[in-house]
């Protein structure tokens, strides 16, 4: 071996033995003396020191290592405990990032001077006293350990004055739990919490601290967050006496979007859709953003179970699959929601921090949220204002095996109004309609005959057409219309796309899913428990259009494929089915992939772009627009049409001023 090569060699083993604890230290010998060994003098160690109480100090700083994480994770508690106090305001004062200082003042009822002590005390709470009280926790705090675990990495002073007290009395604290020391204090009804000096005494956990802007920056989402949980409690924020928000409690329905716009932006209300669903004691209402209204981060994705905000891997599944035929790739959807169901429904107590939670029947929340955005998102078509999406948002479709969502008064009415309460006949075949068939749906939905003319604005009232009535093919790609607002535009690729994957998707929900044998059946290895969850499963993956069949203790056997899938990404969509099953108890990866093989053949079938369109066919895609779920977005997320209205066309021209 040459000489270099080995000393680099030497090198590196030289440098990792410095690096091992158990590494034979330089000029010792590397015989073993004996047992002796650092393992066994570390537990030698451990087995001398005799078993004791921890101190209450160690106790709460053992506890803010998990409550207390950062300034906003303390801000977090302080403001989850005055809406327990029903406050209907709070105060949020932050001085460098809040490493220096947090100040919470809130208006609520307020703490008796007897149990200040308790209120620094751990495991202390009004909110909980029997075990059917945590099983039902409808409070945002409950745990008791909050104050305690703050005040032991801080200097903390709390003041209080009940509701119809003439006094406040206040009591501090540096980082104990015993001695406290009460008096008088001038403080109006309400209570505050002063946070000085985080993590002062715990030099290891102040190091880890981000810069200030980025502390408050965590701080500042966190109170946006909060501030949409509860709508009626008013909410300020100042930073180094600088104010940041001033949010007024809302009063009355009016108010929401006030609350709304100052918080997510003027677009949101624009770019998103209301709802209220309820089913099998859920209900889910607030906003969901338009697929084009996405963005490159999820920072806009705020969900709440029962008032409390969280972050649940299980809701976050459901609304991607949503998503998953409107959105483009890697943009993440905008959402506002909240979900409200039994409290004896859902586990709050799954973590310290109380950002997660656990259902006690996941399945039927998966089900019911996918389903109810799903239905939403579905509504969504080209041309239709807000309050006709929503309804047609309501209308229920077929889903097996699971109970109905309620729908609005009115609903079948409303949404057959649209198109004259016919529906055009549907291609019974497994392949993209053509724009001469979008011509027949066309003349079949309107009663009329392909030879005659279309009808006119002028002849034909604007709400039986929100998408108007075609005027030009500019460029070979885009249609040009009016309508009773002003021009349209749709890209007539995009258009097209979505409404020929629309029809190939509900020809093959009309059917079962074709399963084509396999020349060769593909072995399989898998553990144990994946075989068993293959064998417990076999009948819905028949159904899936898989043939599947356990041969061995870890061996599986795959007999047969959906049709249109091709045989070598057989074992791999058979993984992943597996993988499905084993985290979330069912898979909708066979019903994907082939949404996905058909996007492909709607996109190939599509018109393309410099193929010149006749006046006829255009309106013909623009009725199918209209009647086609989610043709307000193509297959990828892009926007099929906008629209330019008169006010648009005059402020281009400045007319008017």
């Amino acid at each position: 071996m040459p000489w270099p090569t080995f000393r680099r060699r030497n090198r590196r083993r030289t440098m990792s033995s410095a690096l091992d604890p158990l590494a034979t230290p330089p000029g010792a010998s590397n015989v073993n003396p004996g047992n002796f060994h650092p393992a066994n003098t570390l537990s030698a160690r451990f087995d001398a020191m005799p078993i004791r109480p921890l101190t209450p100090q160690l106790i709460n700083q053992i506890a803010a290592g998990e409550v207390v994480e950062r300034p906003a994770s303390a801000v977090k508690e302080l403001v989850e405990n005055a809406f327990d106090a029903q406050a209907t305001r709070v105060d949020i004062d932050v001085e460098q990032g809040g490493a220096r200082l947090l100040r919470v003042r809130d208006n609520g009822v307020g703490i008796p001077r007897e149990e200040l002590t308790l209120a620094l005390s751990r495991h202390a709470t009004s909110k909980i006293a029997t075990l059917e009280d945590l099983e039902s926790v409808l409070t945002m705090g409950f745990r008791g350990e909050a104050l305690p675990s703050i005040s032991s990495v801080s200097r903390l002073t709390l003041t209080s004055r009940p509701r119809g007290e003439p006094h406040a009395w206040q009591i501090g604290t540096d980082g104990g739990e015993r001695d406290f020391d009460q008096r008088p204090a001038a403080h109006p009804e309400g209570s505050t919490v002063e946070v000085r000096d985080l993590f002062y005494n715990t030099p290891a956990r102040r190091k880890f601290l981000r810069s200030e802007k980025t502390e408050f920056q965590q701080i500042e989402t966190l109170i946006r967050r909060m501030a949409l949980a509860r709508l009626d409690v008013g909410l300020t924020l100042t930073h180094n006496q600088r104010g940041v928000l001033q949010l007024m409690p809302i009063r009355n329905p009016a108010e929401v979007d006030q609350r709304l716009t100052a918080l997510l932006g003027g677009d949101f209300l624009e770019q998103s859709l209301p709802l209220d669903l309820s089913a099998s004691g859920l209900r889910l209402h607030g906003w969901v953003g338009l697929p084009t209204f996405s963005r490159s981060q999820s920072d806009h994705q705020y969900f709440y179970v029962n008032g409390r905000p969280v972050k649940d891997k299980l809701v976050g599944i459901a609304i991607r699959q949503a998503y998953q035929d409107v959105l483009y790739h890697g943009r993440q959807p905008v959402y506002v929601l909240y979900l409200e169901l039994d409290p004896g429904m859902v586990d709050v107590n799954a973590h310290p921090t109380k950002m997660e939670v656990r259902f006690r029947e996941s399945r039927m929340v998966h089900d019911f949220l996918f389903r109810g955005l799903h239905r939403v998102l579905s509504g969504s078509r080209a041309g239709l204002g807000v309050e006709l999406t929503e309804l047609v948002a309501t209308q229920p479709t077929p889903q097996p095996d699971l109970a109905p969502i309620s729908e609005a008064p009115g609903t079948a009415a409303r949404v057959a109004s649209i198109g004259g309460g016919k529906t055009p006949a549907f291609r019974q075949m497994g392949m993209p309609l053509s724009i001469g068939e979008l011509m027949q749906n066309y003349q079949g939905l309107y009663g009329r005959r392909k030879t005659e003319a279309p009808p006119t604005p002028a002849t034909t009232e604007s709400t039986a057409a929100p998408l108007g009535y075609a005027l030009a093919h500019l460029h070979g790609a885009f249609i040009l219309a009016e309508n009773a607002s002003g021009l349209i535009l749709v890209d007539a690729h995009a258009a097209h796309e979505r409404v020929t994957y629309e029809k190939l998707k509900q020809q093959r929900q009309a059917g079962a899913v074709p399963s084509q044998p396999l020349l060769l059946p593909i072995r399989l290895s898998v553990s144990a428990a994946e075989a068993t969850l293959a064998e417990d499963h076999a009948e819905s993956l028949k159904d899936l259009g898989m043939d599947l069949d356990r041969i061995g203790p870890d061996t599986l056997l795959l007999r047969a494929l959906p049709a249109l899938i091709c045989p070598e990404n057989g074992e791999q969509l058979v993984r992943d089915v597996l993988a499905d099953l084993n985290t979330q108890g069912h898979s909708r990866r066979v019903e994907e992939t082939l949404n996905e093989l058909l996007a492909t053949l709607a996109c190939h079938g599509s018109v393309r772009a410099n193929r010149k369109l006749t006046i006829p066919e255009m309106n013909a895609l623009l009725r199918e627009m209209e009647a086609t779920e989610r043709s307000g977005q193509c297959n990828h997320g892009r926007p099929t049409w906008v629209q330019l209205s008169l006010a648009d066309l005059n402020g281009l021209f400045q007319r008017g001023r």
